[in-house]
C-alpha cells in the first residue's frame, strides 16, 4: 500500500545577486521537503536557480534591462 507523501512547504524569499558595480534583488521560492532524510533542504527549483544565473550573466555584461526583468537592480557607489 502506498502512503501519500506529505506536501513540500515553500517560502518566498529574496536573493541578492552581486556582480561588479551592480546588485539585484531577485524573488525566489525556497522548497522544504518534510521527509528529507539528508537534511539538505531547503532548496531552489531548477527554474529559480536558472533565473539567478540569468540575472548574474546579464549584470556581468551590463545588460540592466535583462536583469531587471527578474527583480530590482541597484548600482553600487563607493562613498568612502
Amino acid at each position: 500500500m502506498n502512503t501519500p507523501r506529505p506536501a513540500a512547504k515553500s517560502e518566498q524569499v529574496t536573493r541578492l545577486v552581486d556582480e561588479g558595480a551592480y546588485i539585484a534583488k531577485v524573488p525566489v521560492t525556497l522548497i522544504y521537503e518534510p521527509d528529507d532524510p539528508t537534511d539538505w533542504g531547503p532548496y531552489l527549483s531548477a527554474d529559480d536557480a536558472l533565473k539567478l544565473d540569468e540575472v548574474r550573466q546579464a549584470l556581468r555584461r551590463g545588460d540592466i534591462t535583462a536583469a531587471a526583468r527578474h527583480g530590482e537592480v541597484f548600482e553600487l557607489t563607493k562613498v568612502a
